[in-house]
């Protein structure tokens, strides 16, 4: 199967199964999408056992395996996804959320990391399966920042005030990138190539979040002053295309965040003069175009998550661990954010601020993205199954729990 023809049956499905949720189940869109892989993983790995379906069976599982996942997600999807993403951000009250945000997308991210991590490395020692504290920590780092794109899209679908939506919102874009470069750090001290000198480490960090910040923002300032001078959508739109992809490109050259880099630029499209700079219709054709490729690339994401269970190695004697792990990640985000929730409740008077916190942080696709990049080991294969299997009961089961929860707790505060 060429790459043409692959693209166009995983965007057959797309449509087919968003039209069919549309209009009989109503799950997300997200949730949908992963669970259709998911069973068309389980479908193949049945017909796989039968002598009549097995060569078939055998030609998908081989076509989704050379599915380059990583680059896919981190080097295609990534920086579209963010800058539609950030642009769903009310600026303002973001400025107003920022030691939130920002606390929990460094301070929380490190806090889980240790928590995770430690916490792993000890669990898998008691069940005497050899999983080296460095290594633990790496599953830590990559696990730890909530995913942007599932958290924004169960947010849409849930009830909650400006500030938990914003905070949730905020938190997801910058951990991410937070995520990606302390993950990057520790594989390199994991696998004996890095610098161990901690401060050292945590320094390289810092340059690299706020670095990518500041070009992002700086970025998208020109293009904000470009877009001033002209009145015509279509270059207008091209302009904000341009911006998403040279940003990303240019501050990972830079050896910057990325990922943050977007953030910066596309939250700075919800500010009031980005407002104005877009001519008239402009406003319009571009949060349509950006939505549209938010839904779009979403689907398709959580459906090749999905099917990507067909390569993710699974072992009887793992089950106890990755069960255990599922509720140790659960119990660190609610350890991280509780401090927080309890700050909103008792300032704001935000009822279930830690519930809603603690459920709504959500991880997804980049996660197992940045388990993929693992070097083959012995360690890779666990830490894999580990990361898939976390994933997919964050977007199952709390994506589809999400809604409800903040309905239920939106009732009781009445």
């Amino acid at each position: 199967m060429t790459p043409f023809e692959l693209t166009a049956v995983l965007m057959t499905l797309v449509a087919a199964v968003g039209w069919l949720n549309a209009r009989t189940l109503r799950m997300p869109h997200g949730v949908a999408m992963l669970l259709l892989g998911i069973v068309v993983a389980l479908g193949l790995f049945a017909l796989r056992a039968t002598p009549d379906g097995g060569p078939f069976a055998d030609g998908v599982i081989g076509t989704v395996a050379r599915i380059d996942f990583v680059t896919t997600v981190v080097g295609i999807m990534l920086p579209f996804l963010l800058f539609a993403g950030a642009m769903q951000i009310d600026l303002g009250e973001m400025r107003r959320r920022w030691a939130s945000i920002g606390a929990l997308a460094t301070l929380g991210v490190a806090g889980s990391v240790a928590i995770v991590g430690v916490g792993t490395w000890a669990i898998a020692a008691a069940l005497h399966i050899a999983l080296p504290l460095p290594w633990a920590l790496v599953f830590g780092a990559l696990i730890s920042p909530t995913d942007p794109v599932a958290v924004l899209a169960t947010v849409k679908h849930g009830k909650l005030s400006k500030t938990l939506q914003v905070v949730l919102q905020g938190e997801a874009l910058f951990n991410d990138g937070v995520g990606i470069v302390a993950f990057t750090a520790l594989l390199a001290f994991a696998s004996g190539v890095g610098d161990a000198d901690p401060l050292r480490a945590i320094g390289a960090v810092v340059v690299e979040a706020l670095g990518g910040l500041l070009f992002g923002v700086a970025a998208a300032a020109v293009a904000i002053r470009a877009m001033e001078s002209i009145a015509d959508f279509a270059v207008e739109v091209s302009l904000t295309i341009a911006l998403a992809m040279a940003v990303y490109a240019v501050a990972q050259w830079l050896h910057l965040s990325g990922a943050i880099a977007v953030v910066g630029a596309g939250v700075m499209f919800g500010s009031e003069r980005a407002k104005r700079a877009m001519h008239g219709e402009t406003e319009v054709y571009v949060k349509s175009f950006w939505t549209l490729v938010d839904e779009i690339l979403n689907a398709l994401l959580f459906l090749l998550l999905g099917v990507e269970m067909l390569i993710v190695p699974f072992y009887p004697g793992q089950i106890g661990l990755i069960v255990a792990v599922i509720v140790l990640v659960v119990a660190a985000r609610f350890a991280v954010v509780l401090p927080w929730g309890a700050y909103f409740r008792l300032r704001h008077a935000e009822q279930g601020a830690t519930a809603i916190l603690g459920w709504g942080g959500l991880h997804g696709a980049l996660s197992l993205a940045l388990a993929l990049t693992l070097s083959a080991g012995p360690e890779r294969s666990l830490i894999l199954a580990m990361t898939y299997a976390v994933v997919a009961f964050s977007i199952t089961v709390q994506g589809l729990t999400f809604p409800p929860l903040t309905l239920f707790l939106q009732r009781r505060a009445r």
